[in-house]
């Protein structure tokens, strides 16, 4: 970038937020200052940041969970609806056919409806549901804010069609701080078909963990593999082993089961030899991780609440300077969570 030296006011600036691209920022992706600890250093703060936080949370949700999270990074609730509310829940989503967002990667093809404003006014269960307290506050404590989470119907193709392994087939960190991705299913999941994976424990750094971070970040800026590049560590289960961890857990679940993860920990979606289709509530939510405060979210201001998904994409279009490739998300039309694609 020819003035690329005028931005290193934003780019300096930005080490105090959740930026975590080392390709896309030269301070981020510098090697040297990489080798002197910088990527650590940002970790450990953050980290340090994140679980006093959630000690300010700590009383809106039961023990057992917090010692679920601190043990194993996730927490896993089973039956977590009534039976009546699910099977109500269940069939306002089936219901669904609306504008869906669609993205074919790799061997996978995973469709998204948001949960907003444009569709909540007709999900009266769903919307009672995301709303609870038991849901928002387990939400809360594990990504560390209390904030909206952007909320989707996630339905995942798996063997959609050929090609290589879906990108969330392997391991990896989100990025360096804690942060949060749920699942409420709305079907059984077998180990077979796409099961949630994580490698319990992982959320928490150690030693080697910190370590194998300081070389990596020495050289993602430079190296081939993009999203690592971009700040989502991948990593093998040969190099998990090393790091101290113990084996990678399979989630098989029954439907009506929530999960909530630290996705700052190691996780994957396992791979799967057949056709399959898993449909559930998904939500992420992710603030910038050296605020001390766990409130403050700006999408949830008057004339925002509910619309700031689609203003950001909105504003995505309209500044985009390169034809969407293959494998970017675009709306396809009105969807429904179970239909065959291009349907």
């Amino acid at each position: 970038m020819r003035y690329r030296w005028l931005l290193a006011p934003f780019y300096l600036l930005s080490i105090f937020t959740a930026a975590k691209s080392f390709r896309g920022n030269p301070v981020l992706g510098s090697r040297t200052l990489n080798r002197w600890g910088l990527h650590v250093l940002r970790k450990r703060v953050a980290g340090r940041i994140g679980q006093w936080r959630r000690r300010q949370l700590a009383a809106t949700v039961s023990a057992e969970d917090r010692a679920a999270l601190e043990r194993d990074g996730f927490i896993v609730k089973e039956n977590f609806l009534d039976p009546a509310t699910f099977q109500a829940l269940r069939d306002e989503i089936t219901a669904l056919d609306v504008d869906a967002r669609e993205a074919v990667i790799g061997d996978t093809l995973t469709r998204l409806i948001p949960l907003d404003a444009k569709t909540m006014p007709g999900l009266p269960v769903t919307r009672g549901v995301v709303e609870s307290p038991a849901y928002r506050d387990l939400l809360a404590y594990v990504g560390s804010f209390r904030r909206r989470p952007r909320l989707y119907v996630q339905t995942v193709f798996s063997q959609f069609c050929e090609g290589e392994p879906d990108i969330q087939s392997f391991f990896h960190s989100d990025t360096f701080h804690p942060t949060l991705k749920s699942w409420l299913f709305l079907q059984d999941v077998a180990q077979d078909e796409s099961a949630f994976t994580y490698v319990p424990g992982s959320h928490r750094y150690n030693r080697r963990r910190l370590a194998w971070e300081r070389r990596v970040s020495m050289t993602a800026a430079q190296g081939h593999d993009r999203l690592t590049a971009e700040g989502s560590l991948r990593i093998s289960e040969r190099e998990i082993r090393r790091l101290g961890y113990g084996p990678p857990l399979r989630l098989a679940l029954p439907a009506n089961t929530l999960v909530v993860a630290d996705t700052s920990g190691i996780h994957a979606r396992s791979t799967t030899l057949k056709q399959t289709v898993r449909v559930s509530i998904w939500a992420y939510s992710r603030s910038n991780p050296f605020l001390p405060w766990v409130g403050g979210d700006l999408e949830s201001l008057p004339g925002i609440k509910g619309r700031a998904l689609r203003l950001i994409w909105a504003l995505q279009k309209a500044f985009s300077r390169k034809p969407p490739s293959p494998s970017a998300w675009q709306f396809v039309g009105k969807r429904s969570p179970w239909g065959a694609p291009g349907r």
